[in-house]
C-alpha cells in the first residue's frame, strides 16, 4: 500500500482543516517545499497536494507551489483543488503534476472530466469521490450533491477510471480513525479499483488494516503534523513492504 502524505495549501502555506471547514484552518508550515523535502528524506515517494484556494476559487491558484515542489524533489505528486477547465489541467501537468484529482468537475461537468480520462489516460486522472453519509460533496465540500457514492464510482469505472481517492468528510482532520467499513463496502462492490483511503487516519496501527482491506494507498495529513504518526514509522513501513 502506497503511503501518500498530504500538503494542503492556503495563501502559499501548509495548512490543515477539520471536515473541510475553512474557518478551522491551522497553519503548520509557511514553506511547503520544506515539508515535501522532509517527506522525501524519509523514503516517501508520493505526495497529495491540494490547492484549497483553487477549490474555493474554482480555478487553479497555487500552481507555483506545485512547480516548486516538483522541480526540487522527485516526489510523484497528485494535485487537486479547483481544476475545472482544460487550461487548468494543462497548467497542472506543465507545473509537474504526476496525476490530477478531479472531484467537483466529475459531478458538475462529466463530459469534460471524461474527456480528460480519454486525453491523458486513466493512469493520470484520479476520481475524487469525497462523501458525507455516502453522498458525494463538491466545491471544496461546501456543497452537497444528490450523487450516491457507490453508483457514482461505478459509473466512472465504466468510463475507464482506475484510481479513486475517497474521503469520508465526517472523519477528515478529526484524528478519530478512517472509515474502514465504507472502504470495505466500496472495494466489495467494485472490481479492480485502486482505492486510496483518505480522512481520519490517526494512528500507525490503522495502516496495516487499510492494506488488509485492499486499499491501494492511503493519504495521511493531520496525524503527521500533530505527531500522532512519525515519519520514521512510515519510513520503516515502506522499507518493510
Amino acid at each position: 500500500m502506497r503511503i501518500i502524505p498530504a500538503i494542503d495549501i492556503i495563501d502559499g502555506k501548509c495548512v490543515r482543516l477539520s471536515k473541510g471547514d475553512y474557518s478551522t484552518k491551522k497553519v503548520y508550515n509557511e514553506n511547503p517545499l520544506e515539508v515535501a523535502k522532509e517527506f522525501e528524506a524519509h523514503g516517501i515517494a508520493y505526495l497529495h497536494l491540494v490547492d484549497l484556494d483553487g477549490a474555493k476559487s474554482k480555478h487553479i491558484v497555487n500552481h507555483n507551489i506545485l512547480e516548486e515542489i516538483a522541480s526540487n524533489t522527485n516526489l510523484k505528486i497528485d494535485f487537486g483543488g479547483g481544476l475545472k477547465t482544460d487550461e487548468d489541467l494543462r497548467i497542472a501537468f506543465e507545473s509537474g503534476a504526476h496525476q490530477i484529482t478531479g472531484g467537483s468537475i466529475a459531478v458538475k461537468n462529466p463530459e469534460t472530466f471524461t474527456g480528460w480520462i480519454e486525453t491523458y489516460g486513466a493512469d493520470r486522472i484520479i476520481l475524487g469521490a469525497d462523501a458525507l453519509d455516502e453522498k458525494v460533496a463538491v466545491s471544496g465540500w461546501q456543497e452537497d450533491s444528490n450523487e450516491e457514492l457507490l453508483p457514482f464510482i461505478e459509473s466512472y469505472q465504466k468510463k475507464g477510471i482506475q484510481y479513486v481517492i475517497c474521503t469520508d468528510i465526517s472523519k477528515d482532520g478529526m484524528l478519530e480513525g478512517p472509515s474502514f467499513a465504507l472502504y470495505e463496502k466500496i472495494l466489495t462492490s467494485s472490481n479492480g479499483l485502486k482505492l486510496v483511503a483518505s480522512g481520519g487516519i490517526s494512528t500507525f496501527d490503522e495502516l496495516p488494516r487499510l492494506a488488509e482491506i485492499g486499499c491501494e494507498g492511503t493519504i495521511i495529513g493531520k496525524a503527521i503534523y500533530e505527531n500522532k504518526i512519525h515519519l520514521k514509522q512510515l519510513e520503516e513501513y515502506i522499507l518493510a513492504t
